[in-house]
């Protein structure tokens, strides 16, 4: 909204100022803590549909090429997803320690001395 009597140079400062105020919050919403844990959340998800995946591919190629029936691809699917499970969890737990070591200690927390009065 230009004033009138305003200059074109002093229209495109104040837009320009508008412009950074603006570039500023969007760099603020999106830090980089926020994109290392969606990234952490479709490697999560890579790693369960990868082992399904695998173990269903692994299993079908056993059936087709030893005739064993149904029983590969069951088998493939079983394991698989039980590895990518296994590989999904463990891989939260060490992110998990990971970050709790960042935020270094807790802070302690008084005990509370009621639940010594109960008999």
């Amino acid at each position: 909204m230009s004033h009138p009597d305003e200059s074109h140079e002093e229209a495109r400062k104040r837009l320009d100022a508008r412009l950074d105020a603006a570039e500023a919050a969007q760099v603020r919403r999106t830090s980089g803590d926020a994109h290392a844990g969606m990234a952490q959340g479709y490697r999560f998800v890579g790693e369960v549909v990868g082992g399904v995946l695998g173990g269903a591919g692994l299993g079908w190629l056993l059936d087709r090429f030893a005739n064993t029936g149904p029983w590969g691809l069951v088998g493939g699917l079983l394991i698989g997803t039980g590895l990518s499970i296994f590989v999904a969890v463990s891989t939260a737990a060490r992110t998990s320690r990971i970050e709790m070591e960042k935020l270094g200690p807790l802070p302690s927390v008084p005990d509370d001395d009621e639940d010594e009065d109960r008999p």
